[in-house]
């Protein structure tokens, strides 16, 4: 019963760990989308400018990222957490301290762009590696549950009251909330206590020797994480690459206010938090491959009809009742997705796997946010828009037919590694 997973303890330490992605996570609920709004609402950017923005970022960031992944795979995570979470806070704190001077500029947003994406990549891998120290095996699935349960959360309240925040104190107020968000993960993160083994030399081999490529061979050979690595590639690319040009549609063209906005994409994400409470009863009844299949293929289907909003409080209905089925669809797919890929990942290659994929997601989401705002400024937001939702159509056939479990091998001992 969900009630019993919600009771379940998974101890102190995970405890904190928790703790400190929600403080997190409602940080960035605040902030979302935070960096084009003030593009487009203080620098009067337009949509080639505004879909640049986190396309840079993420571009550049997956690059500074390369050589970090094969960094963490041999040291110990927790600490390199908080180091991330401290670049975090001071690079995003920096925004607010520039406006308040009168020195903010699209540059600036480019930089900061570049050193969050560049710190959640290898916060991610740390802390992907780091959770399967920390939790059994057997309570993956409870934990990852968990996490996302809570970032669909902060994304329902985040959002609204972002648009709230800002309306009343100005367009920097929730990016100053996402930056002292990082400051408390990262001491949340700092009181999680206890002790960390540190890699052995059989990992610390494997990372310097085979870096991000090692990562990229070891998903690329495996069976069923190959599948799922390009249909993540693909689903969240489009996903991402149509929100600046929402933004723009909305904000600009349609005159939608920030709340409405805030609204029309907070409100929904109730269904992530349905979602990924239901994850672990539906894996139960129906087995793991059918509902990443099942949730999966249902992901595909809501995006076209972003194409097709319309001014007022039919449009932010509409908004609404899409994002909902999209965001349901995720919050069932994305803890049973990411409890598989821990489980299909050997113990001495977690960080540079996690890394590889992070690495593309990122560089796959600023080619195809580049390319559709380039898009956006040759037709129109609502063509863009609407050209993402067909390709989306055809993800679905990127997932893994049939059930192909395989076991991880067991790490090679230092003594018989090459």
């Amino acid at each position: 019963m969900l009630s019993m997973v919600a009771r379940r303890s998974l101890g102190r330490r995970f405890g904190w760990m928790w703790g400190a992605y929600a403080v997190s996570a409602y940080g960035s609920g605040l902030g979302l989308g935070a960096f084009g709004l003030i593009a487009i609402r203080v620098l009067h950017a337009g949509p080639a400018e505004v879909s640049a923005l986190p396309a840079a970022g993420l571009a550049v960031g997956a690059l500074v990222a390369v050589p970090l992944g094969p960094w963490v795979e041999f040291r110990r995570k927790r600490p390199v957490m908080v180091t991330m979470d401290l670049i975090r806070f001071a690079a995003v704190l920096s925004i607010p301290a520039a406006f308040a001077l009168g020195w903010l500029s699209f540059v600036q947003l480019l930089i900061v762009s570049v050193i969050v994406a560049a710190a959640k990549i290898t916060f991610n891998a740390a802390s992907g590696a780091y959770l399967k120290l920390l939790v059994p095996p057997a309570d993956l699935l409870v934990a990852n549950a968990r996490m996302e349960s809570t970032t669909w959360t902060a994304v329902v309240i985040g959002p609204p009251l972002g648009g709230l925040a800002i309306g009343l104190f100005g367009p920097v107020t929730t990016v100053l909330a996402d930056a002292v968000s990082y400051l408390l993960s990262a001491m949340g993160i700092g009181a999680i206590g206890g002790s960390e083994p540190r890699p052995g030399r059989a990992d610390a081999a494997g990372a310097s020797g085979g870096g991000l490529l090692d990562g990229w061979r070891y998903i690329l050979s495996h069976p069923v994480l190959r599948p799922l690595f390009f249909n993540t590639l693909g689903v969240n690319g489009l996903i991402m690459a149509t929100e600046p040009l929402l933004a723009v549609l909305m904000l600009g063209r349609l005159g939608f206010a920030p709340w409405e906005y805030g609204l029309a994409f907070g409100a929904p994400c109730v269904g992530g938090l349905i979602g990924s409470r239901l994850a672990r009863r539906l894996v139960a009844r129906f087995g793991r491959h059918r509902i990443m299949l099942t949730s999966g293929t249902l992901r595909a289907c809501w995006l076209l009809g972003l194409a097709f909003i319309r001014p007022g409080a039919a449009g932010v209905v509409l908004v609404i009742v899409l994002q909902l089925g999209l965001i349901t669809s995720i919050g069932v797919f994305n803890p049973v997705f990411a409890t598989y890929r821990l489980d299909q990942t050997q113990k001495d290659r977690v960080a540079r796997t996690l890394s590889a994929w992070s690495v593309s997601s990122s560089a796959t989401i600023a080619a195809l946010t580049a390319l559709w705002g380039g898009l956006a400024s040759v037709t129109s937001p609502r063509i863009a828009i609407a050209a993402a939702g067909l390709l989306m159509l055809a993800t679905p056939f990127l997932l893994p037919r049939r059930d192909r479990t395989v076991r991880p091998a067991a790490p090679v001992p230092a003594s018989t590694a090459s």
